[in-house]
């Protein structure tokens, strides 16, 4: 019963960023979109609040997958919507267009979310080698590409914080 209750929270937060992220597909894609930020620090904030969000549910999932909590296609799909969520973000940074003493903090944070991004999609490889009864030894490089993944996207956090003006 719990891991459905953690299914229907997780999902309540990713249709809910979902249909925050939604919003950059309307506008029309002939025209440069700028997102006019007056605050980059509050926004960085923002993003970051996101991403802590994302990492926490996917990571409550991807252990559901571990577990045999959760099937490996549920799993795919939760990771699907996630990665769609990332991009979303990753696009508003491209477009945000900070000043200069902030750029090098944004492409760092950036980054980390291209990682994150990254691990989302190698975690998708190791729901797809469980659905097929991959053995533990056929998974291993895999799992050390995971949780190499996991630990660059934090350093680039780590370094988009250190490099705030």
């Amino acid at each position: 019963m719990a891991s459905k209750k953690g299914i229907v929270i997780t999902g309540i937060i990713l249709a809910t960023i979902t249909g925050a992220s939604f919003l950059l597909w309307i506008v029309p894609q002939n025209n440069e979109t700028t997102f006019v930020i007056s605050n980059y620090e509050e926004y960085i904030d923002g993003v970051k609040n996101i991403h802590e969000v994302l990492q926490e549910s996917t990571g409550i999932e991807y252990q559901n997958l571990r577990n045999g909590g959760i099937s490996p296609e549920d799993y795919i799909t939760i990771t699907e919507v996630t990665s769609s969520q990332v991009t979303a973000q990753i696009s508003e940074f491209v477009t945000s267009k900070p000043p200069e003493e902030w750029t090098d903090s944004y492409i760092s944070y950036m980054d980390a979310m291209k990682k994150f991004n990254s691990w989302i999609g190698e975690t998708k490889v190791l729901a797809n080698m469980i659905e097929k009864g991959s053995t533990a030894d056929e998974m291993v490089e895999t799992l050390q590409k995971i949780e190499s993944l996991k630990v660059e996207s934090l350093e680039y956090v780590k370094i988009s914080d250190e490099l705030r003006p």
